[in-house]
């Protein structure tokens, strides 16, 4: 048992030391332009996903009407355009040159529609550790933030005027 005992010791030991080794060497990816490492994506989700289900509002204080898109766009097109793209444009060089690229957040497959407004809303607020993703937390008022999140949670049917907003 004692040198069964000790071997897990040494085991988890060089583990460690080894993991140490790879990342005080420089041999582990850094630049954006890097492919990820072993479950770097999968670890990286499931910890977002699992604080999202913990910390996302469930209740939405605002509606969806004229007034808070438009607010949402004009708040969107100086502050999250840059990186998350304009409907019907080219994607953002900016939010393309991530590691995770930034979603453009017009597009079909960028659209955040089928997410719950509080998750997208949290993610607003609280930014997302190294993915590029800002907190806004400070920088926008929390009526700004819903806007934000109602425009971008409705992306696939704003009306003309609020498009108008973000394409000019």
């Amino acid at each position: 048992m004692g040198r069964f005992l000790l071997g897990v010791i040494i085991g988890i030991c060089l583990v460690a030391g080894g993991a140490f080794l790879y990342f005080t060497s420089g041999m582990a990816p850094v630049a954006a332009t890097a492919q990820p490492m072993p479950f770097e994506t999968t670890v990286a989700k499931m910890a977002l996903h699992a604080r999202l289900r913990a910390d996302a509002p469930k209740t939405v204080p605002i509606q969806p009407t004229t007034d808070n898109l438009i607010g949402g766009a004009m708040v969107y097109t100086h502050n999250c355009a840059f990186c998350h793209g304009l409907p019907n444009d080219k994607p953002s060089v900016e939010g393309q040159g991530m590691f995770p690229h930034a979603p453009q957040l017009f597009t079909q497959r960028g659209m955040v529609t089928d997410d719950p407004p509080g998750v997208t809303y949290w993610k607003v607020k609280n930014g997302i550790r190294l993915s590029g993703m800002p907190s806004f937390d400070h920088l926008l008022t929390e009526n700004e933030r819903w806007q934000v999140t109602m425009l971008v949670s409705h992306a696939d049917k704003i009306p003309a005027s609020v498009q108008a907003v973000l394409t000019h």
